[in-house]
């Protein structure tokens, strides 16, 4: 027996977002953050050095490489873009693929919201008179409310805009979820080609597991005997069809040899010695705000349709990635696949949601953002013009050596947000008040705003801070880019700076080399005696990232002549 929708929506409710605002706040969202800036300490600078490294021929294109990156087709994506766009400077081009993987995630979201808020149980009651809203009209509102949350979740920002193999769990993440909603309604074998496309990427970006979790579940829900979507779905077939593409890309994993993630004694002894519940706590709230609160609101107001599928399964992919958190080493980068799902399940807490409940986000969305916006602006006016000196006397103690310039670019940029915020909740407070995705517009909107404020008035504070090329000039400073420079300990980020930003021409040290200069990490130093002959080499200084006082690099200078065959052919 059906049990009764706790949505009540009257056609008025499903205005149209417009698509210009839509599509204008996807772009600056995805191009904010990619464009314009060094790779990052630590995941997206050894992503970086690792597709650099298959591009030189430097390591295998069929073997994961060392230093705990996961999964080979974000690295294939990468070091293709590189390979075959040379006219694009390197790091940006790396960065092409996963600009559309943040794409897929979004649209993934987007059309997933729309599949499923079409399914039966999902619809809004039939008023006595007419006047409801219609099927389409409903779940275009809700889509669209469904990426607005999406947008606005605080954890996005920064991983979703980093090269790595995150994003691109992410974006296939998106797709399945898509994939799975619109099976009901989709033609059989685009929902096949979808799905096994999802899984096969998941597997080969390093989530073979949640690919095969995700997969069961889903099968485990439409073959449980509910017709919960299209008239005479054949939903068992379906199930079976999915079983199978999740077997099979579980068995490339396989074959790859991309099967890493396990779960055993060990690692939950090492999981719970590694997190607290407070402060697993603090990382779910911050990073899923303000998705969560209207995630649960979600879960109760539908309590009663638990078993459909338009809650069922993102409610099955937030378990499934808040499981895989909080019992293995995973952090944020694995929360970050739930976004997709929970923004799903927040915008399905729209048509129940109160006007009082819908003010109080507004406020505080208003306020929060506000605040954030005006300190971010405070800060770059005190570090152009020292006025007020606390904030730039900070930023002196905190990243020292940076020299801040003027942009008038990032100027614009910064001032255009602005302006489109303060528009927006003008809008806001005025009489647009019948829309179903009304409440999140000034959540994404904030969140936008402030991504984009930091990656323009910000970006240079944030490139001197977390990239590497302050020590790269320190290295330039004592060496000739003219000679090869031998490597002792280096990580694959570090090399791939110093050939990205210096040009410098490394090679492996060892007794035969005879490269004039020698770079060896701080912490690899008791292994020169061992590798190479120590009393050769005389130390003429070192360079560090100026906010990481760990990450040194000590600089030798060859005590003879360095031969012939060390200089760089031309």
């Amino acid at each position: 027996m059906n049990q009764p929708s706790p949505a009540i929506v009257a056609n008025a409710a499903v205005k149209r977002l417009p698509r210009a605002a839509l599509w204008l706040t996807c772009l600056a969202y995805v191009l904010a953050g990619f464009l314009g800036r060094s790779p990052w300490k630590t995941a997206d600078a050894n992503a970086f050095g690792a597709m650099q490294e298959m591009v030189l021929g430097l390591s295998d294109w069929l073997q994961t490489p060392a230093g705990g990156y996961d999964g080979l087709l974000p690295l294939w994506l990468g070091a293709g873009a590189i390979k075959f766009l040379p006219f694009i400077a390197a790091d940006h081009a790396a960065r092409l693929p996963f600009m559309l993987l943040l794409g897929l995630a979004l649209a993934g979201t987007w059309y997933a919201v729309y599949h499923l808020a079409q399914s039966p149980q999902a619809q809004p009651v039939a008023f006595a008179f007419g006047g409801e809203a219609q099927p389409r009209d409903y779940a275009r509102a809700l889509a669209d409310a469904g990426l607005l949350a999406l947008l606005a979740c605080l954890g996005l920002a920064q991983i979703s805009h980093e090269a790595t193999s995150a994003v691109a769990q992410l974006g296939f993440t998106g797709l399945l979820l898509y994939a799975l909603a619109a099976a009901p309604q989709a033609p059989r074998a685009r929902s096949n080609v979808l799905a096994g496309l999802a899984l096969a990427g998941l597997a080969l970006s390093g989530a073979p597991a949640m690919a095969l979790l995700f997969g069961l579940g889903a099968s485990l829900i439409d073959g449980s005997g509910r017709k919960d979507g299209a008239a005479n779905w054949p939903h068992r077939g379906w199930a079976w069809t999915l079983l199978a593409l999740t077997a099979l890309s579980a068995l490339l994993a396989l074959a790859l040899d991309l099967w890493k993630w396990h779960i055993d004694a060990q690692q939950w002894g090492q999981a719970a010695r590694e997190k607290s519940l407070s402060g697993m706590l603090r990382l779910f709230v911050w990073f899923m705000w303000p998705a969560w609160p209207l995630a649960l609101w979600t879960l109760w107001q539908w309590r009663r349709q638990l078993s459909s599928r338009h809650v069922a399964l993102p409610l099955w992919f937030i378990a499934v990635v808040m499981a895989s958190t909080l019992l293995t080493t995973a952090s944020d980068r694995g929360l970050l696949l739930a976004l997709p799902a929970l923004a799903a399940l927040a915008a399905f807490a729209l048509p129940t949601l109160k006007r009082s409940v819908s003010a109080l986000i507004d406020w505080f969305t208003l306020l929060f953002f506000s605040v954030c916006g005006i300190t971010i602006w405070v800060i770059w006016i005190a570090l152009q013009t020292g006025v007020p000196r606390q904030p730039a006397a900070n930023v002196a103690r905190l990243a020292p050596g940076f020299e801040h310039s003027f942009s008038l670019p990032a100027l614009c940029i910064a001032l255009l947000a602005s302006l489109a915020w303060a528009w927006l909740v003008r809008w806001r407070t005025g009489r647009h008040r019948s829309a179903l995705w009304k409440s999140l517009v000034l959540p994404a909107g904030g969140a936008t705003l402030c991504w984009l404020l930091l990656m323009s008035l910000w970006l240079p504070l944030l490139d001197h801070a977390r990239s590497y090329q302050p020590m790269v000039r320190q290295v330039l400073q004592k060496v000739s880019p003219q000679h090869c420079i031998e490597t002792l300990g280096l990580s694959v980020a570090q090399r791939g700076a110093l050939r990205h930003h210096g040009g410098l021409d490394l090679r492996e040290a060892r007794l035969q080399a005879q490269c004039p200069a020698l770079l060896v990490d701080r912490l690899s130093r008791a292994r020169m005696a061992q590798d190479i002959d120590a009393s050769a080499w005389t130390l003429v200084g070192a360079a560090r990232r100026p906010t990481e006082k760990a990450d040194d690099l000590l600089i030798y200078r060859r005590n003879a002549e360095p031969a012939a065959g060390g200089k760089v052919s031309e």
